[in-house]
């Protein structure tokens, strides 16, 4: 059973603890693959300046403003691809972005997906690794996550105790870079490593 759509029409901050530990699965053209989302990033709309929906609604951001449960899917830097689970009620903009999960699934399909990848951690360490592993693209943007018949669906985990969660600053952002709004569950490999943001970096990445 997909998570409900409610559980998502939340403010970004317990969405994005919610979204921890949860499965994220995609179909992809090497087969099924699953992750347990291990570390996610938190962006809120008009009072976040590191968000994309900072500055309003356009063509390129309109899923943050729309119904929550929904892939916000963007390329960064003209190289890779990086996905939000959109939150909040429809009409307000934030979403969670994507940071890491390990694989969950079979881990040939994954490794085929991601042959550059020397470790089982790294296959879906970081936005774009991640992205790459599920084959997430911009045709996936809109994508409804909580549907059943989605290509990619969001599915409910375990319950992780509060006491596995860490937050801390958020990756590769100038503007409100100090807000511990990346979340990630302590001691898991697959997180990604920590590095602070600089001026190339001035926005949600």
């Amino acid at each position: 059973m997909t998570l409900p759509r409610e559980a998502l029409a939340v403010d970004v901050l317990p969405a994005a603890r919610l979204l921890l530990g949860c499965h994220l699965i995609a179909d992809t053209a090497d087969g099924e693959v699953a992750v347990r989302l291990v570390e996610v990033e938190a962006y809120r709309g008009a009072d976040d300046p590191a968000a994309h929906s900072f500055r309003g609604r356009t063509a390129r951001n309109s899923v943050m403003f729309g119904r929550p449960g929904h892939l916000y899917v963007y390329f960064v830097y003209g190289l890779h691809f990086c996905a939000n689970v959109s939150c909040l009620p429809d009409g307000e903009p934030g979403a969670v972005l994507l940071r890491a999960g390990e694989v969950v699934s079979d881990l040939e399909v994954a490794r085929r997906r991601r042959p550059s990848a020397r470790r089982d951690a790294e296959l879906g360490r970081g936005p774009a690794r991640l992205a790459a592993l599920l084959g997430l693209r911009r045709e996936h943007d809109g994508v409804d996550v909580t549907s059943p018949e989605s290509p990619v669906r969001l599915l409910p985990g375990q319950a992780v105790p509060g006491s596995l969660v860490r937050s801390g600053p958020r990756v590769g952002v100038a503007a409100a870079a100090d807000l511990p709004w990346r979340f990630w569950l302590d001691g898991n490999p697959a997180v990604s490593t920590y590095r602070p943001g600089g001026r190339r970096r001035s926005q949600q990445v």
